[in-house]
């Protein structure tokens, strides 16, 4: 059975795909074919939800649908930068500890530990405060936070998978360590990763959202997380601007974890062959 086959036996999977596309067809488009500024004041503040501001406007009067439409590519871009930071740090030191063992895995493995027993938020929070409020630190924060799980589960794959025959053959045929890790090992280490790196996604998309409510996010830079932390002290008088933000968070988060599930059934080879697996 084909991997999009068993991809598409799962409905949620696939709700969360369609609702993911639509997303991030927003993001990319929306600021290519709109000429519209979710910075503009466009109307009296505060305006509930009606025909002029469908979503209502915020206490400067801008427009809260635009500042979500343009808001998706800024909370995709850093959720997504973030993931690829974090993976390839957190590969790198996985792929090096599992692959060699010894004293090179008992020293990686004390500093994946020394990261996790760091709170992860509060880390982050310390990390955009030095850093300077800004997309580039938030990216790196978000990454140093979020790497040491993927690590660790990528120590385990290689470690697995470092006494298969293919890898000794390679050994054996004079192949380079570097080499081996990328040509053989990783290929055959990479369905768990992707299913790891897409949920990676989610967690930096909240973390960018909770950085922003505390008013760490870029403040050049419209997302939703900004929208809601710059609208909490008026939240009881006008609750849409946190309720349509929240909104569009809470379905892309749920829409990439339907995705990552579906990833899981088709790419775990402990499911192939099984009918129904939803």
């Amino acid at each position: 059975m084909s991997f999009f086959r068993r991809f598409a036996q799962n409905r949620g999977a696939l709700v969360g795909l369609a609702v993911l596309f639509v997303i991030v067809l927003i993001a990319i488009f929306t600021p290519m074919v709109s000429s519209a500024d979710p910075w503009k004041s466009l109307g009296r503040p505060l305006t509930p939800p009606g025909a002029q501001f469908p979503l209502g406007s915020d206490m400067l009067g801008r427009d809260v649908l635009t500042g979500i439409l343009f808001g998706a590519r800024i909370s995709l871009l850093i959720g997504i930068l973030s993931a690829v930071v974090s993976a390839l740090i957190g590969v790198t030191v996985g792929a090096v500890a599992g692959f060699f063992g010894g004293w090179v895995d008992d020293v990686l493995v004390r500093i994946t530990e020394f990261f996790q027993t760091i709170p992860s938020f509060i880390f982050a929070i310390l990390l955009v405060a030095i850093l300077t409020p800004g997309l580039t630190s938030i990216v790196v924060a978000i990454a140093v936070v979020t790497w040491p799980p993927i690590a660790r589960l990528a120590r385990a794959e290689f470690m697995t998978l470092r006494r298969r025959e293919f890898v000794e053959a390679a050994v054996l045929s004079g192949v380079s360590q570097p080499r081996i890790i990328v040509r053989e090992v990783l290929p055959n280490a990479i369905s768990p990763l992707i299913v790891m790196g897409s949920l990676t996604v989610a967690t930096a998309i909240l973390t960018e959202s909770a950085l922003s409510f505390l008013g760490l996010g870029d403040p050049n830079r419209i997302s939703w997380g900004y929208m809601i932390g710059a609208s909490r002290t008026v939240f009881r008088q006008a609750w849409w601007l946190s309720v349509f933000p929240g909104l569009a968070i809470v379905s892309t988060v749920l829409a990439i974890n339907l995705v990552g599930e579906g990833l899981n059934d088709a790419l775990n080879p402990h499911l192939k062959g099984r009918v129904g697996v939803q």
